[in-house]
């Protein structure tokens, strides 16, 4: 007698939302990420959803306990705010030890990532989609984190305890969190942890400037933006994996649409975030060094998770190659404008 094939994660979420094997017209894995297992699904109805199961693995970053919460947290917060570009939160189940785990179900957004889309210099489309992307974050920037009890500054899953009632506190608990990481992991970085920590340490007074926990995505790399539409014609139809998002400073934001570059030269981009905030951005000695604060945690973060991902030596190697240059520049211009 043949043993029956395990239940797999997504059969089992799909059950719990009444969708059998007959009622799935399609399914694709979606890759480009590194953390969750994510499936798009379309029903024989039309229905059209993405589905994320955490790893079974426990080898992460510390900020990165149920990251499920953070990412519910950031569609249900910028659904008004975002428009039709933000998915839908179909249903969600954060705790891990339910029958169907950990899961989210969501509404699958048009398009291709960003970086994916074949954007070429004679359609004209991505000076339009940088401003396109600037005004989204802008609408996305005038969310605030809901006020009442357990409201604050931080990640929503609250790996590190309670929200924070200043900025300050928060991002310092987030810095010493993946700096402990480090430590643990051993990870390979230019300076000893020590040195960092007293470096960030020379600017967090600059962080007392941020007195409203505004909605930051901090995750607006190509991938997870999606542009629909033909040549020419080109739109943002979604902005995807909000699972990093925090409530915090919104220059924060600024960072990964510009990784390796200098956003004060995106014109575009800061054009169409003016337009949606109402005036320019005024780059002061005093947002520069918060937005190197910023650029330096990211960094940290991309050379840090080597370790528990596993890549690998050479991918380990090339995520070096590139970051590291990035970080000693950020740490340098925290340490100037401390």
């Amino acid at each position: 007698m043949s043993e029956q094939a395990p239940v797999t994660p997504l059969a089992r979420v799909l059950a719990a939302l009444g969708a059998g094997e007959r009622d799935i017209a399609s399914r694709v894995t979606l890759t480009g990420g590194t953390y969750n297992t994510v499936t798009r699904v379309t029903l024989t109805d039309g229905r059209d959803w993405v589905v994320k199961t955490p790893p079974p693995h426990t080898a992460a970053l510390r900020y990165e306990r149920d990251l499920l919460v953070n990412e519910v947290t950031f569609y249900t917060a910028a659904a008004r705010a975002g428009g039709p570009v933000i998915p839908r939160v179909v249903r969600s189940e954060a705790d891990p030890a339910s029958p169907t785990g950990a899961y989210l179900v969501m509404t699958a957004r048009p398009g291709r990532p960003w970086h994916e889309a074949g954007l070429t210099a004679d359609a004209g489309d991505e000076p339009r989609l940088r401003a396109e992307l600037g005004r989204l974050v802008g609408l996305l920037h005038a969310v605030t984190a809901p006020a009442g009890p357990g409201s604050g500054f931080g990640y929503p899953a609250e790996p590190f305890g309670p929200l924070s009632p200043t900025w300050r506190t928060a991002f310092t608990a987030m810095t010493e969190a993946v700096l402990a990481d480090a430590d643990a992991y051993r990870a390979r970085l230019p300076y000893p942890v020590g040195h960092i920590r007293t470096v960030l340490a020379g600017a967090a007074r600059l962080l007392d400037e941020v007195a409203r926990p505004a909605l930051v995505h901090f995750d607006l790399w190509p991938g997870n933006l999606l542009v629909a539409g033909e040549p020419g014609a080109r739109t943002i139809g979604g902005i995807i994996d909000g699972e990093r998002m925090f409530w915090g400073d919104p220059v924060a934001d600024f960072v990964s649409p510009a990784l390796f570059g200098d956003i004060e030269q995106d014109r575009d981009f800061l054009d169409g975030y003016a337009r949606s905030t109402g005036g320019a951005v005024e780059f002061t000695d005093s947002l520069r060094t918060r937005l190197a604060l910023y650029r330096s945690y990211l960094y940290l973060i991309m050379l840090v998770e080597t370790v528990p991902r596993g890549v690998g030596p050479e991918a380990a190697e090339a995520t070096w190659e590139s970051v590291a240059p990035h970080l000693v520049d950020a740490l340098d211009r925290v340490r100037q404008g401390g």
